[in-house]
């Protein structure tokens, strides 16, 4: 064992041997419950000593697995020159690394990754005016730039995600078993989005509406239309994975006023 594995040890040790420490273990304890313990310990740990650099390869992963599975439009088709216009200039923005394409996919929805991947799918566009659109650019960036998509990520990872990350016999770099992906894709970024998350989003993206003096009043229009649009049988992919856009709408027609 070299010093950095014996480094590694010894952190994961120290941190198993802290969650453990306030771990109440009624007698008689069983070795079955115990080894329970222990590996939900070592899980959680692992899940918190990925670096950035692996985070991202994670991510890569995904964002490859998602375009190689949908239309991605290009700069012949219609879509893809009205996304590049509407995003333009925003290819480093806030710190932030961001990839911004279109899907020729007709659902009406879009997704962030914390690796700067953003896609906006066809459906979306068709209903949004240029603000509108640039409102959803900016509440994807949002959550990029709050790590959102990071922190379910971790949680995923603290969950059981962690056995199914490997390294690689060449490199060492771990990266997510292929069969996983699309399952992490589900628990990371179409899982159900927090109140909590959606409102720091839409602040992002208002403030940044207001900051490239795009008309702001697309927060609260854009929402209202998804309201609009959205219902029991519907089959709206955005409402069904974020909180009320009635409610929301309501917030921004606040924050306007």
């Amino acid at each position: 064992m070299d010093r950095n594995d014996s480094t590694t040890s010894r952190r994961e040790f120290v941190a198993m041997a802290t969650l453990l420490g306030g771990v109440s273990i009624a007698a008689p304890a069983s070795a079955q419950s115990f080894g329970n313990i222990l590996k939900s310990a070592k899980k959680v740990v692992k899940a918190a000593s990925y670096s950035d650099e692996e985070m991202k390869v994670f991510f890569d992963q995904m964002s490859e697995d998602m375009d190689s599975k949908n239309p991605v439009a290009g700069m012949d088709n219609p879509y893809g020159q009205r996304i590049a216009a509407l995003s333009q200039g925003l290819e480093s923005h806030d710190g932030l690394d961001l990839d911004i394409k279109a899907y020729l996919v007709r659902d009406v929805n879009a997704f962030a990754m914390a690796n700067g991947t953003i896609r906006v799918f066809a459906g979306l566009m068709d209903e949004f005016t240029d603000d509108e659109v640039r409102y959803v650019i900016g509440h994807e960036i949002g959550h990029v730039q709050r790590e959102h998509s990071k922190k379910r990520m971790q949680g995923a990872l603290n969950r059981d995600a962690v056995l199914s990350v490997a390294s690689t016999a060449d490199s060492g770099v771990r990266r997510i078993a292929n069969s996983e992906i699309g399952k992490f894709f589900g628990d990371v970024v179409t899982a159900q989005h927090s109140q909590k998350h959606e409102k720091e989003a839409d602040d992002y993206a208002f403030a940044f509406m207001q900051e490239k003096g795009y008309d702001a009043e697309a927060c609260a229009t854009a929402l209202e239309k998804l309201q609009a649009m959205s219902g029991p049988s519907d089959g709206l992919a955005w409402t069904k994975t974020h909180p009320s856009p009635k409610a929301r709408a309501k917030r921004m027609r606040k924050k306007l006023a």
